[in-house]
């Protein structure tokens, strides 16, 4: 009796209790939602970039105030930070964004091949360069000239100019190149591999100039993707609709294809030749590989790892080919994460890798890292078709 007064009890109070209502369905994603999630990704990479290279900056402040190997090895350890974050924004190119439209810094800021003497002293020309020149005026305006002017290989600013400037000439086949900290102090003519000519006066303002530049370009690169503002680039496109979709994929492709796998790996692996290599000065050019990759695979996960270790997810490109195609889609993850696998694979110094018969370890996991970023800008214009853009051109090697 008192066990039925007590199911009586319960019964009576859950009835008076709400009805447990079932989980919420997550919406789907929109266009207009993995649009704005990628102004979001692109701007936070470009802040912590403009981060890291203000940091690189003081690293080379300090050391031109205190030219010494320890504080050389620490400039050289700052571009080598910034350079992780820098590289991942290469996915954001080759659809006129604010980049590399007709007014946009990518060539000040990455130009490469770069004819190093066209900068300063080489081993065989040792009083080359606009460094050597005293009659050439060093500032913003008279280097931003100079940038590829008489040819694509007289870089003059941009990550590499500083890169050669930190690192000097590689004339090592077992590591990157040896500047001497005393190319910077004045009296000296100590410098690799046979001394250079005494303008250290102008090595320390020309370095110094080329780093400001690189911060007021990637300065300007975040402010043109900053949120709320009416008259930046990123109001524009998050407007853009299925346009602003199709340039996503492109900047995806072709990176994928045309620059990764075409101009920075097929093109040094065809040559063998180390002067087609992207980051030679320093032999970072593994990781350029890893970083491009990853960039790619940032925009198609819609996922971004911040430079204090949070992670920015949102509404992929990925998700939108799940509901179209879900086997599509997922293939393409695969393959897309296959392709940063293998650049992971490849090993520094590059120069190395890049030689020797065709069937050398080497030269192996570099075709194997293109074959797949081929079959990869294969799969994203699939994946662009099953959202309906129909009409998707890369940029080719």
């Amino acid at each position: 009796m008192k066990k039925s007064l007590l199911a009586l009890a319960l019964a009576a109070m859950l009835a008076t209790q709400p009805a447990l209502s079932a989980e919420p369905a997550v919406a789907a994603p929109t266009t207009d939602a993995v649009i704005r999630h990628y102004a979001n990704l692109v701007q936070a990479n470009y802040a912590d970039t403009l981060a890291a290279a203000q940091a690189m900056q003081q690293a080379i402040d300090a050391f031109l105030a205190r030219p010494a190997p320890e504080t050389l090895r620490a400039a050289q350890q700052a571009w080598r930070a910034a350079r992780e974050f820098y590289g991942q924004t290469e996915a954001y190119r080759f659809y006129g964004g604010p980049i590399d439209d007709d007014d946009g810094p990518e060539g000040r800021l990455n130009g490469w091949p770069m004819d190093e003497s066209y900068v300063d002293g080489v081993k065989d020309r040792r009083d080359a360069g606009l460094i050597n020149n005293r009659a050439f005026v060093i500032n913003n305006s008279t280097l931003m000239e100079q940038n590829e002017r008489g040819g694509e290989e007289n870089i003059a600013t941009g990550w590499h100019a500083i890169e050669f400037l930190l690192w000097g000439q590689d004339l090592s086949e077992t590591g990157p190149g040896n500047r001497a900290y005393t190319d910077f102090v004045d009296g000296n003519a100590t410098g690799l591999p046979t001394g250079l000519p005494n303008n250290a006066d102008r090595r320390r303002q020309y370095l110094q100039v080329i780093a400001k530049l690189l911060i007021d370009d990637l300065g300007g690169l975040t402010r043109e993707w900053a949120a709320g503002r009416k008259y930046n680039y990123r109001a524009r496109f998050e407007k853009g609709g299925l346009e602003s979709l199709r340039m996503i994929f492109v900047g995806l492709g072709s990176l994928s294809r045309g620059e990764l796998a075409g101009e920075r790996l097929e093109v040094a692996l065809n040559s063998q030749d180390q002067e087609d290599e992207h980051s030679c000065f320093s032999d970072n050019t593994h990781r350029d590989a890893v970083t491009n990759a990853l960039g790619v695979e940032n925009v198609w996960l819609g996922r971004y790892k911040r430079a204090d270790g949070t992670l920015l997810q949102g509404p992929a490109p990925r998700d939108l080919v799940a509901l179209k195609d879900a086997a599509l889609a997922e293939r393409t993850s695969a393959r897309i994460a296959d392709s940063v696998a293998k650049a992971n694979a490849i090993k520094a110094p590059f120069d190395r890798e890049i030689v020797g018969a065709q069937d050398a370890p080497g030269r192996l996991r570099i075709q194997a890292t293109v074959d797949s970023l081929v079959q990869q800008s294969k799969d994203l214009v699939a994946a662009a078709n099953a959202v309906g853009i129909t009409k998707l051109t890369l940029a080719q090697p």
